[in-house]
């Protein structure tokens, strides 16, 4: 990521809105942010959040109702028909279900974008090759996209998004149809753009292992707002909103393991956090030790968030001294939260 922070892509109080069975509906909610270039920026938030609408704002597929859009320091509502033509070329967009034309080669499809340029046969095909070789598909040339997997599907559409030379490389939702290998490796690629091109890759998600495995910086999305927003480890270290956290505990698995154990109607159940230099620590064992409790780990686990490691845990806590125990490890800078007995109907 670029140190020198410049401004490529900047929204001012944006806001969408929508008529639906004669109601005023709001897609996006006076959202304010500043992505810089060179960095990947990472929209999360469920269906129905706004997210594909204000991506769509970037590239003026959709015009805000209000508030300003700056890309590449230029107000695309101030532009003429030729400059924004141009402007656009350099957004390049990929989508979750490929958008490949199913008539045409591989080759033909990356050259596809090519076609209005002034460029001869042999330099559009030498482009396209180049750009084939760059996301390790030369070989598939001339193979249609019924031939390929999705994954190969998804570099093709990269290829053909960076057939223009973009500064801006836009993701919606470009691997939520993809097995989670599969996933990994497309966003390893994004991550080798990044760095190979000095892109600037904005993604939307719903799913927090994309944000967590190469953005910069996140913003969180609800009804129509950027309700937080950050570098990615600052974020995770220190969420202010509940949705933050539901993220965080899908990533890391909590809630399915919290409904498994709540189903045994044990006391004294606690949910642990650490947050860094924590997860080095025994402190769970010491507590143990120093309050003769008995400390019954029921689910435990660790993930990374940038350069933030986040570990939990769900401890059955037993002893005359349990309140002294949860105190001893919130002071060690440990996350407590007493889960309290669910009752279950049989």
């Amino acid at each position: 990521m670029v140190e020198n922070k410049q401004p490529v892509i900047e929204l001012q109080e944006a806001v969408v809105t929508f008529e639906r069975n004669k109601s005023e509906i709001t897609a996006v909610d006076h959202v304010s942010l500043t992505i810089d270039r060179g960095e990947i920026y990472g929209i999360i938030g469920y269906s129905g959040a706004g997210k594909s609408t204000l991506i769509r704002l970037i590239n003026h597929l959709q015009v805000p109702s209000a508030g300003k859009v700056i890309v590449n320091q230029q107000d695309l509502a101030d532009l003429d028909k030729q400059q924004f033509q141009q402007a656009r070329k350099k957004i390049g967009m990929i989508f979750q279900h490929f958008n490949l034309m199913n008539s045409r080669t591989i080759l033909n499809n990356v050259e596809f974008p090519l076609l209005g340029e002034k460029l001869s046969k042999t330099e559009r095909r030498e482009k396209a090759l180049a750009l084939l070789k760059l996301v390790e598909l030369e070989e598939l040339a001339d193979a249609f996209p019924d031939q390929l997997s999705g994954g190969q599907k998804q570099r093709v559409a990269i290829a053909r998004a960076l057939a223009n030379n973009p500064d801006i490389l836009v993701s919606d939702e470009a691997t939520s149809a993809l097995d989670p290998k599969t996933t990994l490796s497309i966003l390893k690629l994004l991550q080798r753009l990044n760095q190979q091109l000095g892109l600037t890759i904005v993604l939307i998600t719903h799913e927090i292992q994309v944000i967590q495995t190469i953005c910069h910086r996140v913003g969180v999305m609800e009804a129509g707002k950027i309700i937080e927003q950050g570098k990615v480890s600052e974020v995770f270290r220190h969420p202010k909103e509940r949705l933050t956290e539901e993220f965080i505990d899908t990533s890391i698995n909590v809630q399915d393991a919290l409904s498994r154990i709540q189903q045994k109607r044990l006391d004294n159940l606690f949910l642990l956090k650490f947050i860094g230099e924590t997860t080095n620590q025994a402190v769970v064992t010491e507590m143990a030790q120093k309050y003769a409790l008995s400390a019954n780990i029921l689910f435990a686990n660790v993930d990374q968030f940038d350069d933030l490691t986040v570990g939990v845990m769900i401890l059955a806590l037993n002893g005359p001294e349990v309140t002294a125990g949860v105190n001893y490890l919130r002071q060690q800078g440990v996350r407590v939260e007493e889960i309290a007995k669910r009752v279950t109907q049989s």
